[in-house]
């Protein structure tokens, strides 16, 4: 098992031991500076959240303008953008909260 706040692998589950958890597919967006940057914040920010997160890092611009994202970086679950920008570990457990609700 990962440290509770860990820059996340391309390809891991966060939360997989939790079978009874909703999964979610996230493909984070942008460079490596900063994807690496927001990873961390969002194991921080949610691994205490009932959910489970199949993470992917794509740094392809031409994809990502592709997937409609404008912002660098941009996190997207199961296709939809979800969070943009490099936001506080705050901001990303309320928006996770609030989707569980």
């Amino acid at each position: 098992m990962q440290d509770a706040c860990h820059e996340m692998n391309n390809g891991e589950i966060l939360n997989k031991e939790h079978e009874e958890f909703t999964l979610y597919d996230a493909v984070l967006y942008g460079d490596k500076v900063l994807t690496a940057k927001f990873s961390k914040r969002l194991s921080c920010a949610i691994k205490h959240l009932p959910i489970r997160i199949a993470f992917h890092y794509e740094h392809d611009t031409q994809k990502a303008l592709e997937a409609g994202v404008i912002k660098d970086p941009t996190l997207t679950l199961n296709g939809e953008i979800f969070l943009e920008g490099l936001v506080q570990a705050e901001e990303i457990t309320q928006k996770f909260e609030k989707l569980l609700s």
